[in-house]
């Protein structure tokens, strides 16, 4: 594989343990930074008692930037640690099973120092950011060594969405392994509360990041991960949280599956999710849901109301990713306990942020991309090729809008991620998607079906990546290089 020339000598490896070590110590007693623009807790809260099974949903500590720069270390490592409702071996990052959320806003600087204690290569991706797929940016063909750390340094654009994303590793043909034995965290792009009505901008709010493990023996399982075997779900690294809102109240809730291979369709009883962006971007026109079909790597910020009083269960109902895919069973994720005073239902938007509309631009290129795999499952493929880190297999120039049509020919879901630039979702079997909310980073694409997006590439060029996001496929083979250049310019320039 080709692999980065970029290397951190020892003295930097030290500089990123003294960092790491200082943001663990500021955990133990306090917290490493304030939350710039969410409240923690809503009244219901503040003095109520659990009335579900669980504890109240801990939000993960955050690391937010100051002056337009986010400086953070992080620390790769195996160690004992809660999972759930167990102590387990984990992949943790900075010695926890959810790691801290990265807060950052658009134009800012992210300086971050990743060490690796784990005795196997590993990188770090932020997922769905639009940032240079060059290093020092996100360059998943780093591998950085035990021992070593890497500085990466990410400019995000003004132009950045406001919404929710995250981080994970993208090391090579071990990605799922690690993303399933804990290497992933959230990432918050403030700004989306500006396109809320004023009376709305002070709201709670709550990450929900879904996270599922498998346990063996005393750790959780990375070797081999089979996707259908039984699970164990998790909310910010809890089993069964409870989350408080008072009736009538509405609250933001930022979903995220941050795991390694599953589909969650969320529900919550008696409630709807007001849908304000998607994978980070947010949506012309709010849409309501009753489920929320989640694949792994998508996100969605929603709001939430609070009904009558009374307890409410949020849960995964059963989901069947296809004949030669897995079925998902019905799962309790939270409680979400109703009560306290009443407070006066605000309405929700129905406008809410504008962007770029894909439907009339002049097309330069149409690809096509093709899932295949093998009758066992255990070799998987993109046009009838496994992933190659030193073939180039699309190219793709700067500045145009290009259509591309992904066909899924296998009797399984996959979906369909690609880096550095966002998309359009224009159709899926053939029947249009509405415009209003049409662009995501990561989507399902049904068994023998097959979806239609248009990509603008904008900004950055360089080498970077499309994949089917159940990580146990990537490894696997379905994963391929696009090479984005300059007009007139030779791939890999």
């Amino acid at each position: 594989m080709v692999r980065s020339s970029n290397r951190v000598s020892p003295p930097l490896l030290l500089v990123g343990l003294v960092l790491g070590a200082v943001w663990l110590a500021g955990c133990a007693g306090r917290a490493p930074v304030e939350r710039s623009d969410a409240t923690h807790q809503s009244a219901a809260e503040a003095g109520a008692t659990s009335a579900g099974r669980g504890l109240r949903l801990q939000d993960p500590p955050e690391l937010v930037s100051r002056n337009g720069v986010l400086k953070a270390s992080i620390v790769v490592e195996r160690r004992k640690v809660p999972v759930g409702d167990r102590q387990l071996y984990a992949t943790t990052y900075n010695g926890a099973y959810m790691p801290p959320t990265l807060r950052v806003r658009p134009g800012d600087r992210i300086d971050l120092t990743l060490t690796n204690r784990i005795d196997e290569d590993t990188n770090v991706h932020t997922h769905g950011l639009h940032v240079s797929p060059r290093a020092p940016a996100d360059d998943i063909f780093i591998a950085i060594k035990y021992g070593h750390a890497y500085h990466y340094s990410y400019r995000l654009p003004r132009s950045q969405p406001t919404g929710t994303y995250w981080y994970h590793s993208h090391a090579d043909m071990m990605s799922a392994a690690q993303v399933a034995g804990g290497e992933s965290g959230v990432i918050v792009v403030e700004g989306l509360r500006n396109h809320l009505p004023p009376s709305l901008r002070g709201i709670t709010e709550h990450t929900v990041a879904l996270k599922d493990f498998q346990v063996q023996g005393d750790s959780i399982k990375t070797h081999p991960l089979s996707i259908g075997a039984p699970t164990n779900r998790t909310v910010n690294g809890q089993t069964n949280p409870v989350i408080h809102i008072r009736p009538g109240e509405t609250q933001l809730w930022r979903l995220a599956n941050i795991g390694a291979n599953i589909f969650y369709k969320l529900h919550l009883p008696g409630t709807r999710f007001h849908v304000i962006a998607q994978d980070g971007i947010p949506v012309r026109r709010v849409y309501a849901q009753d489920t929320l079909i989640i694949a792994a790597g998508a996100r969605f910020d929603v709001l939430v109301q609070g009904g009558s009083p009374g307890t409410a269960r949020l849960e995964t109902l059963p989901y069947n990713s296809g004949s030669a895919g897995n079925q998902f069973p019905q799962a309790a994720l939270a409680t979400v306990v109703t009560g306290g005073p009443r407070t006066t239902r605000a309405m929700v938007p129905t406008e809410f942020a504008p962007h770029e509309d894909l439907s009339r631009a002049t097309i330069a290129a149409r690809k096509s991309v093709v899932y295949t795999e093998n009758k066992a499952g255990t070799e998987f493929f993109i046009n009838g090729r496994a992933y190659d880190s030193h073939r180039v297999d699309f190219t793709s120039t700067l500045g145009t809008v290009e259509e591309w049509r992904i066909r899924n020919d296998t009797d399984e879901d996959h979906s369909f991620h690609v880096h550095t630039n966002d998309f359009q979702l224009m159709s899926t079997n053939g029947k249009a998607h509405d415009p209003t909310h049409g662009w995501y980073d990561t989507v399902n694409v049904p068994a023998r079906g097959e979806i239609v997006i248009r990509i603008h590439f904008t900004d950055f060029t360089g080498r970077t990546v499309l994949h089917c996001h159940l990580l146990n496929h990537e490894d696997m083979g379905m994963m391929a290089v696009l090479d984005i250049v300059r007009a007139g310019r030779e791939p890999g320039k």
